[in-house]
């Protein structure tokens, strides 16, 4: 996105940062772009860098100039910069104990924009020009106050709903001190909140959604029509914690194909989330398979299943996700593995399809827009 942006903006482009995951940001940047490595799931000590200096950035531009702002999923952990008080282990701590107790991403981002600097609209107010933002979507219905946690969008969540996410997700005792304090305070009007929609610092910030989940649909359903397949798209959203929504999900795909002819290719998106409590490897798409395999067993008919998280990454691993198909449960006795509610308690769904050689790696694709499933039948 950046490369496009400054190849097409030429001279007009003096200053910017580009921000990547695990990784330098593809492509040959303009000298006028300082490039950063960030975190992903959870901020580094880059993307604190980062996020300051897209601060400082913003606030030096005069009047008349304008802010650019590109953004795509994972965007909240790849720029990060902690409100006074705070220290960045506070936010990778939050972070972390969030993701573990299963916080989807509307939760987990109203926390974080609470706890920071340049979330929740504090980046667009920093500029005293307009500012213009396109967003790629990971984020299940296309909130721009939830994608990246809206650094250029006001923010419509509070204090209170911050600490009602805490107490549903662990209890308050469960997080930093400092992270409650400050939103205890915030909750007593003792620290300002995020600019709100109104706020006049946001009058001259403007943004869109360029991209999102049902393209990556459009281009698996376009892939899967040009090999013969009668392609079936379900358009609502696959959400809920993954292991209980896979055997949902596939009792929805059998209702929807009855009747249609074969071969064909199901095709919906999503984001599923993942309570942790053993201590295995994994992520969500993983655990979907996995949930998947014996419903998918027991139907009877050749059929495969993958569930792929469009970035190339899933969860703390280094695959995207899986691959299950009518024949992984007897291959997995074969091989000794035990049955997958054993490696779904432990959430180590990734040691189960690594044994099998059913693990996706794609490597980054410098894009997210959510997770993808693709079912098929022959």
């Amino acid at each position: 996105m950046a490369a496009t942006a400054a190849r097409l903006l030429g001279a007009r482009v003096r200053a910017g940062v580009v921000i990547g995951a695990g990784r330098a940001p593809n492509g040959d940047a303009p000298s006028a772009l300082e490039t950063f490595v960030g975190g992903h799931p959870v901020p580094t000590p880059d993307s604190e860098r980062a996020g300051r200096r897209a601060l400082a950035i913003a606030g030096a531009l005069a009047a008349e100039e304008s802010l650019l702002v590109l953004l795509s999923g994972g965007a909240s952990a790849l720029m990060a910069v902690p409100a006074d008080g705070l220290t960045l282990d506070d936010k990778r701590r939050t972070t972390e104990r969030l993701l573990r107790a299963g916080a989807d991403i509307q939760a987990l981002n109203a926390v974080r924009k609470h706890l920071s600097s340049i979330k929740g609209g504090w980046l667009a107010a920093r500029t005293r020009g307009p500012s213009r933002t396109f967003a790629v979507s990971d984020v299940v219905g296309d909130d721009l106050s939830v994608i990246a946690s809206g650094p250029t969008v006001p923010d419509a969540s509070t204090f209170a709903d911050a600490l009602d996410v805490l107490r549903r997700f662990g209890g308050v005792d469960a997080y930093p001190k400092a992270v409650v304090a400050r939103l205890e305070k915030g909750d007593r009007g003792e620290v300002p909140e995020t600019p709100k929609p109104g706020d006049a610092r946001l009058s001259r910030a403007d943004a869109a959604v360029i991209g999102g989940r049902r393209d990556a649909m459009e281009g698996a359903a376009r892939e899967a029509a040009a090999r013969g397949y009668q392609v079936v798209r379900l358009e609502d959203p696959v959400v809920g914690e993954a292991r209980t929504t896979a055997p949902s999900h596939l009792r929805l795909v059998m209702a929807r194909v009855a009747g249609v002819g074969r071969p064909v290719c199901v095709v919906s998106s999503g984001e599923t989330t993942v309570r942790v409590t053993g201590r295995g490897k994994g992520g969500r798409n993983q655990e979907f398979a996995l949930a998947a395999a014996e419903p998918l067993a027991s139907l009877g008919v050749p059929a495969a299943a993958a569930s792929i998280g469009t970035d190339g990454v899933d969860g703390p691993t280094d695959a995207a996700g899986a691959l299950v198909d009518s024949t992984t449960i007897a291959r997995a006795q074969t091989a000794g593995l035990g049955p997958p509610g054993r490696y779904l308690d432990d959430n180590n769904a990734y040691a189960f399809f690594e044994a099998l050689g059913d693990l996706i790696h794609t490597g980054p694709t410098d894009t997210n827009v959510g997770d993808l499933q693709v079912i098929l039948f022959s």
